[in-house]
């Protein structure tokens, strides 16, 4: 097990921090990176304040309970343990060569897509039926490709054609295949366990050494993907499409931020109710009954 002294910080995004060795000059000669996950939290594009206490560790138990029950598909976690400062909040990684979009998979109306259809009966240019209403299951789950934005700027939903031209027609269509089989197995897991996967976002890159597509980043985690109560869904409440990610945040968010500068301090309350819904949805997908 290494020590945090013997790596170095070189990145820090919305949420992670990269770290290479020491004797590394660079993430293109790393041989292994260390990415924790810290406690920040982000909505709109924005950092938040103040900080959730324990996420880092929540999103980082989900991305290794994911990685193990789709041990068949290439990931880039090594079996190496972490410093142990950071043992909870950290994982070490092969360095893979991103693709520079994040990989959406939706197969339920809800977020963006639903006040995108809601204007142009669409979703990032796909034809939908007409008369859906917010959180109906689509007819099957699509694919809608965005790219990643610089932290502060928007995220851009791009379609298929813009995605080929960006990394190749034989990429593209395995991107695709790999993000609509990997949300397929997941909704599935997630079914057994009374949730919903209702959408989620994959990141993946090029192995330096094999060349493989590998998957990337976090995996189906509370900040990557939208669950909800498989149970309070099918009631049909008002609390059908209460989920367990920042959701609440970004409800919070919009009653009381105009978008304009910086966002306001969210509420201590609304931070312990956050944490509260990472911490239940870690428990009902890592329980195993």
């Amino acid at each position: 097990m290494s020590k945090l002294a013997d790596w170095k910080p070189v990145y820090s995004g919305k949420v992670r921090t990269l770290y290479i060795p020491k004797t590394a000059s660079s993430i293109d000669s790393a041989e292994k990176l260390l990415v924790v996950a810290s406690d920040r939290i982000s909505a709109f594009d924005h950092i938040l304040t103040p900080e959730v206490p324990g996420k880092g560790a929540l999103l980082t138990q989900l991305s290794h309970w994911w990685c193990d029950t789709l041990s068949d598909i290439p990931n880039h976690r090594r079996h190496e343990e972490p410093p142990a400062e950071l043992s909870h909040q950290a994982m070490v990684v092969e360095p893979l060569d991103m693709f520079p979009v994040e990989c959406v998979v939706r197969g339920y109306l809800a977020g963006s897509g639903w006040k995108e259809y809601q204007r142009t009966s669409q979703v990032c240019g796909i034809d939908l039926p007409a008369g859906l209403k917010e959180g109906d299951e689509l007819p099957e789950p699509l694919f809608t490709p965005a790219t990643k934005a610089a932290v502060g700027d928007h995220d851009e939903n791009i379609n298929f054609e813009t995605l080929c031209e960006l990394v190749g027609e034989n990429d593209a269509t395995q991107l695709r295949r790999l993000s609509l089989d990997i949300y397929a197995r997941a909704r599935d897991i997630a079914a057994a366990k009374g949730l919903i996967l209702a959408d989620t976002k994959f990141e993946f890159g090029r192995h330096r050494v094999t060349h493989a597509i590998t998957l990337g980043d976090e995996v189906l985690t509370s900040d990557s993907s939208r669950y909800w109560d498989a149970g309070l869904y099918a009631a049909g409440g008002i609390d059908r499409l209460d989920s367990f990610d920042k959701q609440l945040v970004r409800n919070w968010l919009s009653a009381h931020w105009d978008g304009q500068g910086a966002p306001p301090s969210l509420p201590d309350e609304l931070v312990a109710h956050t944490l509260s819904r990472y911490q239940e949805l870690s428990g009902k997908l890592t329980s195993k009954h």
